[in-house]
């Protein structure tokens, strides 16, 4: 990661940030959306914010081999072999996007030796930005001011958690009378990630279904603030570049 500058990362996040919205100001456009083979939805931001970040990060990091959600098709036999790659969510929050709510983000994060080093997500219409980099923190900069995320400690009646705005489970129940959650929140896409490392919530669970793509960026900025984010079936840290890209459930505290 040596040879690795936020700056240009960040300056990536905000090219294709602003490709989606092109596309989202654009009526024209912004209704024009197909659908995956396992029925998620698929917009044209989507395929542009891909292609500015795939171009702009290959100029630059050509060494560096890359996985996107709109270029996944990379066989194990090949990945297995990458001790560092990008992991690439162009538009994380598809179904915020469509919604008009706002609440989509450009997710990018560096992977090494399965987990993740660095990350950045900036929700374009916020024009706010999350980043962090392995033993350097977690940050936030929203209207130029840059401001150090780190974790707070609140009493343990008072914990509030963070859930998605399109997908519940039964299971989340449990997990919140674990640990006495009292309060709720929700939002959409990688925000939630952000939400826990500003302070805004104490927990984040999931229990599926994400991909790797999802939540590479998110953990970087919320382990760097001071957080684990635990593998539900090991109960270990979570880890990346998986033989199967889906995710097990998750939970961040």
């Amino acid at each position: 990661m040596e040879d690795i500058e936020i700056k240009h990362i960040l300056e990536i996040a905000k090219l294709a940030g602003e490709e989606i919205l092109k596309i989202y100001n654009d009526q024209s456009l912004f209704n024009v959306v197909d659908f995956k083979a396992d029925d998620s939805p698929l917009t044209l931001a989507d395929q542009k914010s891909h292609e500015v970040i795939a171009r702009n990060i290959d100029d630059l990091y050509p060494h560096i081999p890359m996985l996107s959600e709109e270029g996944k098709d990379i066989p194990y036999d090949i990945r297995k072999y990458w001790n560092e790659f990008w992991l690439i969510d162009p538009l994380d929050g598809t179904k915020e996007f469509i919604k008009r709510n706002g609440e989509f983000t450009v997710n990018i994060a560096l992977i090494e030796e399965g987990y993740p080093v660095l990350g950045v997500i900036y929700a374009p219409v916020l024009d706010t930005y999350y980043y962090a980099i392995k033993d350097e923190g977690s940050y936030k900069i929203n209207g130029g001011q840059k401001s150090h995320l780190k974790i707070t400690h609140k009493k343990k009646d008072q914990l509030t958690a963070v859930r998605s705005r399109s997908h519940a489970s039964p299971e989340e129940e449990e997990i919140y009378k674990k640990y006495n959650v009292t309060e709720f929140t929700s939002v959409g896409s990688s925000l939630k990630f952000c939400m826990v490392a500003e302070g805004e919530a104490d927990i984040y669970y999931r229990h599926g279904p994400t991909m790797e793509w999802d939540t590479g960026a998110g953990q970087a900025i919320v382990e760097s603030a001071g957080f684990e984010m635990i593998n539900m079936e090991t109960e270990e840290r979570f880890a990346y570049n998986k033989q199967s890209l889906l995710n097990p459930g998750f939970l961040v505290r």
